[in-house]
């Protein structure tokens, strides 16, 4: 199976479970692996034939712009099911990064991956 990687997608939400986390949108960053068969595009070399990656990111900013969520689990399933209802894509792989989250880390992330 062929892979489309969309790479620290830069996505803007509420979400955390302490009161000071739920007053502003919080940068996350999410990289999303589609799985796809790219074959038929190689050949055409037409977009209408492959998994638009722009119009995925352009859909998944608008959506957690305007979310709000307590767990990153929770976002992160709500990615993955925005992505699988994509035509062409049979299963997609999130991992969404909260930077900053953690004092003394670089941040905390979840990793999921449904077929």
């Amino acid at each position: 199976m062929d892979k489309i990687i969309i790479r620290r997608l830069e996505l803007n939400c509420v979400i955390g479970c302490n009161p000071e986390e739920r007053l502003a949108p919080r940068q996350l960053l999410a990289t999303i692996t589609l799985l796809t068969d790219t074959r038929r595009a190689a050949a055409s070399d037409n977009l209408a034939d492959t998994v638009n990656y722009a119009a995925i990111a352009r859909s998944l900013r608008e959506y957690t712009a305007t979310t709000s969520f307590l767990l990153l689990e929770t976002l992160a399933e709500q990615l993955a099911s925005r992505c699988l209802n994509t035509p062409g894509v049979q299963g997609v792989t999130i991992i969404l990064d909260k930077p900053g989250c953690i004092r003394q880390a670089e941040g905390a992330a979840v990793e999921i991956t449904r077929p």
